[in-house]
């Protein structure tokens, strides 16, 4: 204990002397580091899990319809606030800037549908549902250029920075801005647990509690399923649920999400990482845990005043190794749906996995583009054409890894509404007018390049394997079946 009381001491003692940050930063990061090095998370007892009931965690076809009547609609919209998670960067698809300005369907920004959803909908019930965005120090100055296009919009739009804690370096527990980094690596955002405290510090949730708002709906601003949903706001409010956290049935895909147990009386949050080694793959199975977190969540503004200026927020610290120029340190992180233990009443609601569609890849995006979606008002509507309810899995090699070369590769995106899955692997690009139908397996070997023609209709477990150095830019001619098995058999007739 001593050693810790010592290593905190001395990081006091560095950070009091960061300009960079303000006091409340400071403050709330060597609370955090002593809370790490402490040791106080608490261990799960994995025989008092408890699989939540339906009044924990409430099915979402039970929720009352909301009112009919458009003053009735307009007093309950006028208590919300949605605020969206924009501190991610698109550095991972190979953009620059915010991930928020990614363009998404039709021309439009991940930015321009959250703000054209929300101008519908005030448009509609006469209502005043502003949005916040809650930036990194990564993403603040370009979103406040990008938000000066909306100025004429009927939307009042907010923006706040979330906390900038200094990374610490492994060897000696100090912070690397004192040691002479001072560009933005020395820094990280400490994850989207802290839109509690970065809201309350930053004013903004004491001018929202002066203009009479009761609930904010946060959602990451890539998840474009995430919409107002005033069934689920009529439901907090009728209830008095002082938090609620959107879950959805879990699929093959979503194993290490976390999910929602009851635990010694309350509704709490398990993440893998809690997970005793020995209890992974029950984890992991779709049979017992059957749910997960969608990070959509809504929460009462006044339970977050009053917890945080209780400093009774304590979600459990999420430790991330990084390396910084051959510096290995680290960032203590904490997560939003970690804190519904905290709030009374606290809920989870199952709703349609409609209300879950993330970009996080190139993969995602094909899915968007596509026609299994329409674009109306903003909201991204799923083509009823498409029978089944899960949609297609997709998986694309490192090629289409950037949005630039992920577009460069496609004429047009294919037709999948009668997809089931996709792999494509190695030099391929696409026509236009392709139709990809049941199984498709795509995969060019090392030095050919294959175009898929226009008009080509590709239809179940027809695999495309190219080996020969005499055809290196071969294009199927896409009026036959005949040449998909040359290709199968690595022959040419």
């Amino acid at each position: 204990m001593a050693a810790a009381d010592s290593k905190i001491d001395n990081l006091r003692d560095a950070v009091a002397k960061l300009g960079e940050i303000s006091e409340n930063e400071k403050a709330g990061f060597i609370s955090l580091v002593s809370r790490y090095l402490s040791g106080e998370a608490e261990q799960i007892e994995w025989s008092k899990i408890q699989t939540p009931t339906d009044e924990v965690v409430v099915p979402y076809d039970t929720l009352a319809p909301p009112p009919e009547d458009l003053d009735a609609m307009k007093a309950l919209l006028d208590k919300l606030v949605v605020l969206k998670l924009n501190g991610g960067l698109g550095t991972t698809m190979g953009c620059t800037g915010p991930k928020s300005v990614i363009e998404v369907r039709n021309g439009f920004t991940f930015l321009d549908l959250i703000v054209i959803q929300i101008e519908s909908l005030n448009k509609k019930y006469g209502c005043s549902v502003p949005l916040l965005l809650m930036n990194s120090f990564n993403t603040h100055d370009d979103t406040q250029k990008i938000v000066e296009k909306y100025s004429n919009s009927n939307i009042e739009i907010h923006t706040f920075n979330q906390s900038q804690y200094p990374r610490i370096v492994t060897e000696d527990f100090l912070p690397l801005p004192s040691k002479g980094q001072t560009g933005k690596d020395g820094w990280y955002p400490p994850g989207h647990g802290d839109v509690f405290p970065s809201l309350n510090n930053s004013g903004k949730l004491d001018t929202l509690l002066s203009q009479g708002k009761e609930y904010v709906f946060v959602a990451n601003s890539d998840n474009l399923g995430a919409i107002v949903d005033i069934k689920i706001l009529n439901h907090l409010i009728t209830n008095q649920n002082e938090y609620c956290m959107e879950v959805t049935p879990k699929t093959l895909a979503d194993v290490k999400g976390g999910t929602l147990i009851s635990y010694e009386g309350r509704v709490q949050l398990l993440e893998i990482a809690q997970v005793p080694d020995e209890h992974v793959n029950e984890f992991k199975s779709i049979e017992k845990f059957k749910i997960f977190n969608t990070n959509n969540l809504w929460v009462n503004l006044k339970a977050i005043k009053r917890l945080v200026d209780a400093e009774a927020l304590k979600m459990e610290i999420i430790p991330n190794p990084k390396e910084v120029d051959g510096v290995k340190v680290l960032q203590l992180e904490t997560a939003a749906g970690a804190a519904i233990r905290f709030f009374e009443k606290a809920i989870g609601i199952n709703v349609p996995r409609s209300r879950f569609l993330p970009v996080k890849a190139t993969s995602d995006l094909l899915l968007v583009q596509s026609d299994l979606y329409t674009l109306v008002d903003g909201y991204v509507i799923r083509n009823p054409a498409r029978v089944k309810p899960s949609n297609p899995s997709i998986e694309l090699g490192p090629e289409f890894k950037k949005v630039a070369n992920f577009l460069a590769r496609f004429k047009s995106i294919p037709s999948i509404v009668e997809l089931d899955s996709l792999k494509v692997s190695g030099d391929v690009s696409f026509g236009s007018g392709v139709v990809l139908k049941g199984n498709v397996t795509i995969a060019a070997k090392a030095g050919v390049k294959l175009e898929i023609p226009d008009g080509a209709v590709l239809e179940n477990k027809v695999s495309l394997h190219f080996t020969s150095q005499h055809l290196p830019n071969l294009k199927l001619c896409g009026l036959c079946h005949d040449c998909y098995a040359w290709c199968l058999t690595d022959t040419w007739p």
